[in-house]
């Protein structure tokens, strides 16, 4: 809505021009003093970037004990089998969620999770008429 307001201002292209060409001149300003001002962590980072590389090459040339190893992974084709599927039935009602009803087949690990019908309100232990 505010949009719609701003295009019927005159637009001072000129005064537009003179606020481009001061940022332009505090970016160069700025550019021109900071390695007066700053410079010092370039060599500090230069100097941290040394020091890295060195102690990478020191860890990468100790060797680790062997109860410290990691194991290359297992494929996970010795621990999950996937049998075979059995056919699909023939009615159209049936494909969804065929695979789930037979018990060798289901995804739940653990069985189904039963949660009887709860009233929150009964959880707080307020009359039941009380949101009505």
């Amino acid at each position: 809505m505010a949009d719609s307001q701003r295009t019927s201002e005159v637009i001072n292209f000129v005064h537009q021009d003179e606020i481009w060409k001061a940022h332009v001149k505090v970016v160069k300003h700025s550019a021109a003093v900071w390695p007066n001002t700053w410079g010092f962590l370039t060599e500090a980072y230069k100097e941290y970037e040394r020091e890295s590389t060195k102690l990478a090459e020191s860890v990468r040339r100790v060797e680790l004990p062997h109860h410290l190893t990691t194991r290359p992974p297992t494929p996970p084709e010795k621990y999950i089998q996937v049998g075979p599927s059995p056919p699909v039935p023939q009615t159209t009602q049936a494909l969804i969620g065929w695979r789930s009803s037979q018990s060798h087949l289901q995804l739940e690990k653990y069985g189904t999770v039963h949660h009887g019908r709860r009233s929150f309100l009964k959880e707080l232990g307020w009359p039941l008429d009380s949101c009505s």
